[in-house]
């Protein structure tokens, strides 16, 4: 039956470097929390993000979103402010924000969720996943 909901997911690549520090702890309490991500010279990972798309089939073209749109998407908003970045001082919708993977991946969740109904009628954003390491990733699905 074309009704039932269909997940889709398109997977990107970026490399950046970030420093978890929160300025109003000491030296000590960053390093203590942080451990080696406090690194004052910063460090780096490079990043999977997994972009789900839920919805019905478009019956006109059996898609749920047009993937090379959703690609295009990804690399534009995300991808290209991103990659060969530093977060904390490079990457505008991170600004006055801590670096972490979870605030990273709400604030890709943000932008996605504002564009993605602009590509298509038949999906909406289901959920973003972000993996800083092959072991260690993260996970939203919206408010």
């Amino acid at each position: 039956c074309q009704c039932m909901p269909v997940s889709v997911c398109r997977i990107a690549h970026f490399n950046a470097a970030h420093r978890l520090h929160n300025p109003e702890l000491t030296l000590e309490e960053n390093s203590s929390i942080f451990g080696k991500c406090n690194n004052p010279n910063f460090h780096g990972h490079n990043y999977q993000l997994e972009v789900w798309v839920k919805g019905e089939i478009n019956p006109k073209t059996g898609f749920v979103i047009d993937l090379k749109k959703l690609s295009t998407l990804i690399r534009n908003q995300i991808i290209e402010k991103l990659d060969h970045k530093n977060i904390n001082l490079d990457v505008d919708f991170m600004k006055g924000k801590m670096a972490s993977c979870e605030n990273l991946l709400v604030e890709i969740w943000k932008i996605l969720d504002r564009e993605i109904p602009s590509i298509t009628a038949y999906g909406k954003l289901h959920s973003v996943r972000l993996y800083e390491t092959p072991r260690n990733y993260v996970e939203y699905f919206g408010e």
